[in-house]
């Protein structure tokens, strides 16, 4: 089956999600959560591409990202993932072994109002939905350790969202998710569709995902 289309134009948010081949473990310590977050920093030295919030797990990774101009979010996460892969088959000397990610990274358009801030918790709590820590800045390898606990070089890896942080944002990303927010974002990474209200994801699936949408003739067209 072809693949669906890639939505990558500048000015937007994106919610993006990879996974280790086989949910494998691919940071199992600290040692290898680091090394990724130092290519977060490199990446920063040479891409433009603002991040507004990421969390690392021990096989997967989220970020949320403002790419300002058309095609730079493949850019940077195709130099991301081999990079990162790269390095990693060479440090456990498994090169050959097969791949490292199950994939091309995935991506989500996210609304620039409140559902910026809705997609920046859930992506800052999943180490909290794991069980792995009680609140999300005890969670070392993401942006919520890093904006409470990080230096001032150590917080320029993030950008401003596009909506200001609550001012006593601690509070607020302690304060929990609503179960109709976790239902709506769990939907748009299910289905592989934009993250807002229903006016505005409309509007973006006729704007850049139908309008690129091809299928054979006389077979019709499936939206799930």
């Amino acid at each position: 089956m072809p693949r669906g289309p890639r939505v990558d134009v500048g000015d937007y948010v994106y919610h993006v999600i990879n996974r280790a081949a086989g949910r494998r473990t691919i940071f199992p310590d600290s040692g290898a959560y680091r090394s990724f977050e130092d290519l977060l920093i490199e990446g920063q030295k040479t891409w433009e591409m603002p991040m507004l919030a990421y969390v690392i797990m021990p096989n997967h990774w989220h970020m949320l990202v403002y790419p300002r101009k058309d095609g730079d979010m493949g850019k940077y996460f195709h130099w991301l993932t081999t990079t990162h892969a790269c390095r990693l088959r060479a440090f456990r000397n498994t090169i050959g072994e097969g791949p490292v990610y199950q994939g091309r990274y995935k991506s989500f358009l996210v609304d620039t109002d409140a559902y910026v801030l809705t997609a920046l918790k859930y992506i800052e709590c999943n180490p909290v939905r794991a069980g792995l820590v009680e609140t999300p800045e005890e969670w070392k390898w993401g942006s919520a350790h890093r904006r409470i606990f990080g230096t001032e070089q150590e917080r320029a890896l993030l950008a401003p969202p596009p909506v200001p942080l609550p001012d006593s944002y601690r509070v607020w990303i302690n304060a929990g998710e609503s179960e109709e927010a976790l239902r709506q974002i769990r939907g748009s990474v299910s289905k592989g569709i934009p993250f807002g209200d229903d006016v505005w994801r409309d509007r973006m699936i006729t704007k850049f995902v139908l309008k690129h949408t091809t299928r054979p003739a006389g077979r019709p067209k499936i939206i799930k």
